[in-house]
């Protein structure tokens, strides 16, 4: 990111460095019977599936609302809306209308895809639009759940997934917004998952995750670097995870996983491939060297990260998302929208507390389901459900 943001800030979607993992220390390791207090609820976050940024004391976050997709900012504090800037026109769909991705925060400007492909760099004061960019401007087509990705910002530089024939990743100037590469050896489709950042071999480099592919590209030329083949079905959405010279990736639909040595020259590969985790979307998250997510094989999976075996493995809690904070995960349920919190550790399911985020939305679509990553930034956890936002205090 081009500024450094306070730890407890979440700047992005799965933090600033995409681990998905905060440094916050002192939060609740039990909760209370009916769950942790309540701070506020906001009836005005707007249809859709987007995430959650929190930077200098506002919310950001997206919502469709009278026939388009806005950018909204909100009082962290009180849940107070600051200001609302249209990004683009609505995307329908059956399983919800609205925006899917998370704003990404850097400074004095926040930046935001919506789900027909509108990039938007927009003032963090006041919502101005700084500069606005159309995905198809770089030969991107809108993939069929709409574009779903939370773009990064390094540096000087935004990077985003339009997709096609132009090439898969795209850099755009931070301040300006004008095209300065578009990978070059790489032009597969867009899918849902989003990019990040990595150094290997001396080469900084861009992770990305399609249909076919999982690669890198050169951070300052766009020049494929690696490429690693991904047989995805239907939709690959969860984040790559970078450690050590290795990359995770998987995806749902029956596909599963694998981890890819990247060697010490860039020739990728797989350390290991397996179904032990099977993950849709709800994300993986790398706690030490064990993975955490929830498997369509065998529930919620605990992984090891060198062999890929399954350390554990539970249905105590339906599928759903997972965020962590001070050694615990927060898990989501999908259909209930249940959270349960229990301990990160390869020991099995420890639980400390669960509770049922109120209110639910009447709006959602019956194919929709709760698909909001919850996210803990200055103790505080923030929930979504459509247009429901609720704030509640895990700090105690």
């Amino acid at each position: 990111m081009a500024s450094i943001a306070p730890a407890a800030d979440w700047p992005t979607f799965r933090g600033a460095d995409r681990k998905d993992i905060s440094t916050e220390t002192g939060l609740l390791k039990q909760w209370p019977e009916d769950g942790p207090k309540k701070i506020w609820t906001s009836d005005k976050g707007g249809l859709g599936y987007a995430g959650f940024s929190v930077a200098g004391g506002i919310f950001y976050t997206m919502g469709a609302r009278d026939g388009g997709e806005f950018l909204l900012a909100f009082d962290a504090a009180t849940g107070k809306e600051k200001w609302s800037t249209l990004m683009g026109d609505l995307l329908k769909n059956n399983w919800g209308d609205g925006p899917r991705g998370t704003p990404t925060v850097d400074g004095d400007r926040v930046f935001a895809l919506s789900a027909q492909g509108d990039l938007v760099c927009a003032n963090v004061k006041n919502g101005a639009v700084l500069w606005k960019v159309k995905m198809s401007d770089f030969g991107g087509n809108t993939p069929g759940w709409g574009y779903a990705e939370s773009v990064l910002v390094d540096g000087d530089k935004v990077i985003c997934t339009p997709g096609g024939s132009q090439g898969t990743l795209l850099a755009l100037e931070r301040e300006s917004g004008k095209k300065i590469w578009q990978s070059a050896g790489w032009d597969d489709p867009p899918q849902y998952a989003s990019v990040i950042v990595a150094e290997h071999a001396g080469i900084r480099q861009y992770i990305q995750l399609t249909m076919k592919h999982a690669g890198g590209v050169d951070a300052t030329t766009g020049k494929a670097v690696w490429l690693s083949d991904w047989s995805g079905r239907t939709a690959v959405i969860p984040t790559p995870i970078f450690k050590d010279g290795k990359v995770y990736v998987t995806s749902g639909y029956g596909v599963g996983c694998k981890l890819i040595d990247l060697g010490p020259i860039h020739s990728p590969e797989d350390a290991w491939s397996n179904q032990n985790m099977v993950n849709h979307h709800g994300g993986v998250i790398l706690v030490g060297d064990c993975l955490y997510g929830y498997s369509d094989k065998g529930g919620w999976t605990c992984q090891d990260w060198k062999t890929g075996d399954v350390k554990w493995s539970e249905k105590k809690l339906g599928k759903g998302a997972i965020h962590c904070a001070d050694g615990m995960l927060y898990l989501l349920e999908e259909s209930s929208g249940t959270v349960v919190l229990i301990k990160a550790s390869p020991e099995g399911w420890k639980e400390h507390g669960r509770f049922r985020m109120e209110p639910q939305t009447a709006q959602r679509k019956p194919q929709g389901k709760i698909w909001t990553h919850p996210v803990v930034s200055h103790g505080k956890l923030y929930l979504r459900d459509q247009e429901f936002i609720s704030c509640y205090d895990v700090k105690g």
